[in-house]
């Protein structure tokens, strides 16, 4: 049995169950609190996701992505094989860490947790991120290949609940589309919105 240890708000272990779910995979969903001890025992780095898979503990959400996809997704289109496909599909997955990170999610960790630390200027990150994703997906329907990749589901949460961070997506119709893409796929899961 797969468990994936998480939070229920968390965009990073969100992708995860998407793809989880995409597959039609079984696995236990374990609500772990970040700072326990618990999770600093099988990831001290402290972070959430973290997959146990038999013997295997893996952190880091698109390491997980990509292990889940050579795993158990053979012959689907999450990550594509070929050198390019593959490439487009790295290229997004160092966006949802790098730019999708220190934009969307870390206005949204401000303004739902109150995170310091965060970069003061997460707003303007975002609308850059999101004004450069909603050009580029003008004429596409998804980020990496003309089908699904790992790199939507690793883009897909942050983006989507990018308001709750106080970042409205009105401006960006072409980004408001690809969601409600994924939105539409089987077996897509909803990230919860905080209450």
């Amino acid at each position: 049995m797969i468990t994936l240890y998480g939070t229920p708000l968390s965009g990073h272990a969100h992708r995860v169950r998407l793809l989880l779910s995409m597959l039609g995979l079984d696995y236990h969903f374990e609500v772990v609190d970040a700072s326990s001890p618990e999770l600093r025992h099988i990831n001290p780095l402290g972070q959430v996701p973290v997959l146990r898979d038999g013997d295997l503990v893996l952190a880091d959400s698109n390491a997980i992505l990509v292990y889940v996809a050579k795993a158990y997704g053979a012959g689907t289109q999450w990550l594509p094989d070929d050198p390019v496909g593959a490439a487009h599909v790295q290229r997004w997955l160092s966006i949802a860490a790098g730019e999708l990170r220190q934009g969307p999610a870390a206005a949204r960790m401000v303004a739902l947790f109150h995170k310091a630390g965060e970069p003061a200027d997460a707003r303007a990150r975002a609308a850059k991120l999101l004004g450069f994703m909603d050009a580029f997906l003008r004429g596409r329907s998804y980020l990496a290949a003309d089908c699904p990749t790992l790199a939507d589901l690793a883009c897909y949460g942050y983006t989507a609940h990018a308001p709750e961070g106080g970042i409205s997506l009105d401006p960006y119709p072409a980004v408001r589309a690809w969601l409600e893409r994924i939105e539409a796929l089987p077996g897509f899961v909803p990230l919860p919105w905080r209450e």
